[in-house]
């Protein structure tokens, strides 16, 4: 239970904590395409950039979705967003994981024809956000050229905002991103036997 004081003491001090916030949004006016990263071993990567692909189709912006590595399965997020041809293309455009492949040279080719596509995407001036699904990946098993990836990226269109999802980001890539979120992992149902389940991992 409160009393008459507490109500008043959490009142100005939220009075004040406005005050503070109020002060520091409206120091922020600048705007520019960014380079968000979403990396670590937590699940959520990809759902929160497929997220931030249905807010930009809601603002009315053009998507462009490439998948690296994921291919061969259906999976909701590529279902939904493929119900809107006019504000986002998606391409599914690998072959699934290193171990199911087993093919290094195979999984290369791949990687380059996704990484063609994605720069076709990050150049076009009439797409404000590229969705690199898993591009960590094929980076970390060095696929591609880094510095030609990072190249592209910084050479973006101005208001160009490029997602890039996947565990164990480059450091260099994390360097020249504006934003940064590490999934950290603290419970899975996987180690528990629970496989993966249709609405909540495709």
């Amino acid at each position: 239970m409160t009393t008459g004081t507490d109500d008043v003491r959490y009142a100005e001090k939220m009075k004040k904590r406005k005050e503070h916030q109020d002060k520091i949004v409206a120091e922020r006016q600048s705007e520019k395409g960014l380079l968000i990263v979403h990396t670590g071993k937590g699940k959520g990567k990809s759902t929160a950039a497929f997220g931030m692909a249905m807010r930009a189709i809601a603002h009315g912006m053009k998507v462009g979705v490439v998948q690296f590595v994921k291919g061969p399965w259906e999976s909701g997020e590529r279902d939904l967003l493929r119900r809107f041809p006019e504000s986002v293309e998606i391409h599914a455009m690998g072959e699934g994981f290193t171990w199911e492949t087993q093919d290094r040279a195979r999984d290369i080719r791949a990687a380059e024809e996704a990484w063609a596509m994605s720069k076709k995407f990050i150049a076009d001036p009439d797409v404000k956000l590229v969705v690199l699904d898993e591009l960590n990946i094929v980076l970390r098993y060095d696929y591609l050229d880094l510095q030609e990836v990072l190249a592209a990226i910084a050479a973006r269109p101005a208001d160009c905002h490029v997602v890039v999802t996947g565990r164990n980001a480059k450091d260099e890539m994390i360097e020249i991103a504006d934003l940064v979120t590490e999934m950290t992992q603290i419970k899975h149902p996987f180690r528990d036997g629970v496989k993966a389940q249709a609405g909540i991992e495709f």
